[in-house]
């Protein structure tokens, strides 16, 4: 896995984003509650009103990104310097309410809202961020899957220096079986269009997952289950990856000269689910989405919605997972390090 900076690379890929949408998550970060704070109280806020989902999200150039958010039952409009109400002046108008600040007016029009800045005559469009827009990430192999698995399951992986702990991987859902899975890669609901895993399960190193069921524990009284998308990751798979993707696409997925630490059996994609219905909770963001919301400080969306990531990351953290810095869903264990690279394909697993 590398390591970001104006690109988003994980073990599975992310896209280009501007500085400028970074440092204004980072900002945001230091300004808003804590974590903690977050969720201190014992329920989700409640939705907001649904007329104001359509106002909710990003206005303007990568220049001078302006987000629309809901938190405290009210409409807030984030820049770069800061914050200001939004007032709803009548159906379908809204204001910023901000003396200090140029005034900001957001109207629906046929093709949904867009801001006008007093006296500027041009809108600022709204940004087209979320899977629904269309942008998300979808690479054609460069070479027939079948062809690339049979040189992968072939290959061997980097030779490690130093001194690793044996590999104990352990089934999720055999230490709990309120842990529920959609592994993305046993689909065709992934980058690449295609299943990469033959059987949807999903394994960690025995510390890591006994930490993940003290999470499940803890959440379960809360009303809130865990839904994993990825756990330990062959690294043939990884291989497979890198070696679909064109060479101006690499950006995106692990070089498996290095390998990943699902690789190591020491990372984990997940959400929460309700357990009183079973449906996955609403994040900012959706799984594996190519756009800012992914990152786990952005500040758009809903109070609900950001409720439910931070409950998500103050569980884990409290069980020595550290978020990924442009995933909310993605999670590394403190002793990653202490795990080689594996390999083993998972119908060799758990028997």
């Amino acid at each position: 896995m590398r390591t970001p900076t104006l690109a988003w690379c994980r073990c599975s890929y992310r896209p280009a984003l501007s500085l400028l949408l970074l440092a204004a998550a980072c900002r945001t970060a230091s300004q808003t509650p804590s974590v903690v704070a977050i969720v201190r109280a014992d329920t989700a806020p409640t939705p907001p009103p649904p007329r104001w989902l359509d106002v909710i999200g990003e206005y303007g150039p990568d220049s001078a990104v302006r987000i629309v958010l809901e938190r405290g039952g009210r409409l807030w409009l984030h820049t770069a310097s800061g914050e200001a109400p939004l007032v709803e002046q009548s159906d379908g108008v809204f204001a910023s309410d901000d003396a200090k600040a140029r005034r900001v007016v957001l109207r629906r029009g046929h093709a949904g809202f867009d801001a006008q800045l007093d006296g500027v005559e041009t809108p600022l469009a709204r940004r087209q961020v979320g899977p629904e827009s269309g942008n998300q990430l979808v690479i054609s192999p460069v070479r027939p899957i079948a062809a690339l698995r049979t040189e992968a399951l072939a290959a061997r992986p980097p030779v490690e220096r130093g001194s690793f702990l044996p590999m104990d991987l352990v089934e999720l859902t055999t230490l709990d079986t309120t842990i529920k899975l959609e592994i993305r890669y046993a689909t065709s609901n992934n980058l690449f269009g295609t299943p990469f895993y033959s059987q949807a399960r999903a394994f960690l190193q025995r510390p890591a997952a006994e930490a993940l069921v003290r999470v499940s524990a803890v959440l379960r009284p809360r009303g809130y289950g865990l839904l994993v998308h990825d756990g330990y990751r062959p690294w043939s798979v990884t291989k497979m990856f890198w070696d679909a993707s064109p060479e101006d696409k690499h950006i995106f997925v692990a070089n498996p000269a290095d390998g990943s630490k699902h690789n190591r059996g020491a990372a984990v994609d997940l959400t929460l689910y309700e357990v009183a219905t079973g449906a996955a909770v609403e994040m900012v963001s959706t799984y594996d989405e190519t756009s800012s919301r992914a990152y786990p400080d952005y500040p758009g969306g809903t109070a609900r919605q950001r409720w439910h990531r931070a409950l998500l990351r103050r569980v884990m953290e409290a069980e020595r997972f550290a978020v990924y810095e442009t995933e909310w869903w993605h999670y590394d264990f403190a002793d990653w390090r202490r795990y080689p690279i594996g390999n083993v394909a998972f119908e060799d697993l758990g028997k």
